[in-house]
């Protein structure tokens, strides 16, 4: 093993393979000009010599820069923390305690496996970027390290913490690969990949390349059923058969990418903190303490209703900003699992909390036709100008307005809120609901505030500020609250705000 030749507190380097990652890495960065390079370097004589060679030079300067970077760089882990010092010309040193760690990543692609090596990396509240990212790590050194951070430096070397024997850790949640053959079905992401690779094709590829395309692709398929002699309705179940067969190909493209990611999912618990393990081909062990948890979001959408199933996600205060689109970020703690095992995590992880609740308040009868609004400005000006280019077609946005009113009555029916000494929580959504509830202690700030429309209804809306907080769930605020309701909500949480420490 690499790290047990150094003795105790001593400077030690990254795996010898380190400056190959770093090279690759590098390469993924410069790929673009590189290839460019390649393509068209050699189309203008007036570079001669020069263009040919420019890729082999960029190619060896990058790899000169990785092994510099592996010859300077060093780490030292001591009792209380780690100390990184890093750089030739301009040298850099940080100190790095333990107790500053929120957040550890072990993360192993498929390179990485067949080499025994691993990615690490040290994330901490706040930080634009991870504290620590070691490229790479033997993996015996990187399981060491992560044991410090998990346990606070309990151990005062990685040698010690390498043969140590911590206790087993307790498996609060394990994902079956039926589990992730459903996550598949129900999150769909193979829609996101090919709306994103459809977006890219039309940016890289040179202009109507994509529409002539698809002009030219719709042209053969009218012109072989044209040429069939189908009548109408075979020529639409036809083009039914070919959307689902197109949905049904992108529902498998799912299922592959969430086997890809989720396979072996396990949550587990450990000291203060909890792990979540997952992947398939590339491997990940991410980690962060309990008392990071700022908020929770269930969610249960259509698909999870017809499986029975739903997701359970957190925010936690660590490097929000740099782990946005972060896949290997601690984010879901139950991708998918029964309502049962979602609400018996919330009750172990918040031990002083009801839940689920049974004390949910309604909101005002008004919010019926409040949730409707905005729906009807958009469509009913649509439709009326529809009328005048397609006719009877444009009495669609109708039945589009009545499924809003719909949606809205039961969306209202849903809506409320509940609040007691430990918990504030909000109900939301009828098509897709969501619960979205934080502790008392998490609440940074709150916001009460009253539009025109929440004047003359004599209603207002208390907006609960909590860190971590992403765009991916639904903001954690009470809407439609009479004033009097809100005002005495409002003193209240400020009051307890005022005389409790923040739990960050």
């Amino acid at each position: 093993m690499e790290g047990a030749a150094h003795p105790s507190g001593a400077e030690r380097r990254l795996h010898a393979w380190s400056w190959l990652f770093v090279l690759l890495q590098q390469l993924k960065q410069f790929i673009i000009p590189l290839v460019a390079l390649v393509i068209f370097g050699g189309r203008n004589d007036r570079g001669g010599l020069w263009a040919e060679f420019a890729p082999v030079i960029g190619i060896g300067v990058l790899v000169l820069l990785s092994i510099v970077q592996y010859f300077t760089y060093r780490y030292r882990v001591g009792r209380d923390g780690l100390t990184v010092r890093e750089g030739w010309l301009h040298r850099t040193q940080r100190e790095i305690p333990f107790s500053r760690i929120h957040n550890v990543v072990v993360h192993q692609s498929l390179l990485h496996r067949v080499f025994g090596v691993a990615e690490v990396r040290l994330e901490s509240a706040g930080g634009q970027k991870p504290e620590a990212q070691m490229r790479v790590l033997g993996m015996a050194d990187a399981l060491a390290l992560e044991h410090l951070v998990r346990h606070q430096g309990e151990h005062a070397t990685l040698a010690d913490a390498t043969h140590a024997h911590a206790a087993p850790d307790d498996t609060l949640l394990v994902m079956s690969t039926a589990d992730v053959v459903r996550l598949g079905l129900i999150s769909n992401r193979g829609m996101i990949v090919v709306a994103a690779a459809f977006g890219a094709a039309w940016q890289v590829l040179p202009d109507n390349v994509i529409e002539d395309a698809i002009k030219q692709s719709g042209r053969e398929i009218f012109g072989y059923a044209d040429r069939l002699q189908l009548g109408w309705m075979a020529t639409a179940a036809t083009a039914i058969g070919l959307v689902g067969l197109a949905m049904l190909l992108v529902r498998l493209l799912s299922v592959a990418l969430a086997l890809l990611q989720f396979h072996g999912f396990r949550l587990s618990e450990d000291a203060r903190r909890l792990m979540v393990e997952r992947g398939l081909l590339a491997r990940l062990r991410t980690s962060v303490s309990r008392r990071r948890i700022q908020a929770w979001t269930l969610h249960e959408g259509v698909l999870h209703r017809f499986f029975h199933r739903r997701s359970l996600r957190i925010d936690t205060a660590v490097a929000e900003k740099a782990n946005q689109g972060d896949q290997r970020a601690l984010k879901d703690l139950a991708p998918v699992a029964t309502p049962g095992a979602c609400d018996a995590l919330v009750r172990h992880l918040l031990p002083g909390a009801q839940w689920p609740r049974d004390d949910w308040k309604g909101v005002p009868p008004s919010s019926r036709w409040r949730l409707f609004l905005p729906t009807a400005v958009v469509v009913l000006p649509l439709g009326i100008t529809a009328w005048w280019h397609v006719g009877a077609w444009s009495l669609l946005a109708l039945a589009w307005l009545a499924f809003a009113a719909y949606a809205s009555w039961r969306s209202a029916q849903r809506m409320g809120y509940a609040a007691d000494e430990h918990l504030v929580a909000v109900r939301i959504g009828w098509w897709s609901r969501y619960w979205r509830f934080a502790e008392v202690d998490k609440l940074q700030a709150l916001r009460l505030t009253r539009s025109p429309l929440d004047r003359r209804c004599g209603t207002s809306t208390l907006w609960l500020d909590t860190a971590g907080a992403n765009g991916l769930a639904p903001p954690l605020r009470l809407r439609f609250l009479p004033e009097a309701e809100a005002q005495a909500l409002y003193q209240r949480l400020s009051a307890a705000l005022a005389h409790r420490r923040l739990r960050w």
